[in-house]
């Protein structure tokens, strides 16, 4: 918006606080300042450090929650190994669902002799 201050801006600046405030008071303004910069600057510091080690504390917890990969299984008869979705080798037979009894006629008997 204002752009860079150069080496004019601020001699002007310092001119005028001269003035305003005197030969007197500016030095001690001046340490006054330099202190408030350090302390901002201490803290700033501190409270990086601080997220920086919230943010590797809740990895690490992360880490620990999530179980290892376990290793494959061997096998040695050729079968794939159990998964999830169902089980081991061919699929197993599904069963014939039940006649419907209700909606049949009964058959006549057989004629043995």
């Amino acid at each position: 918006m204002f752009g860079t201050l150069g080496g004019p801006e601020l001699l002007l600046i310092l001119v005028i606080a001269l003035i305003v405030f005197g030969p007197r008071k500016l030095p001690e303004m001046g340490r006054s300042m330099g202190k408030m910069l350090a302390e901002f600057r201490k803290a700033s510091t501190e409270f990086r450090r601080t997220i920086e080690d919230e943010v590797e504390s809740e990895k690490a917890r992360e880490a620990r929650l999530v179980p290892p990969p376990a290793a494959l299984p061997t096998i040695a008869s050729g079968a794939p190994p159990a998964t999830e979705g169902g089980p081991a080798g061919p699929a197993a037979p599904r069963p014939e669902p039940a006649p419907d009894t209700t909606s049949r006629e009964a058959a006549p008997p057989a004629d043995t002799k």
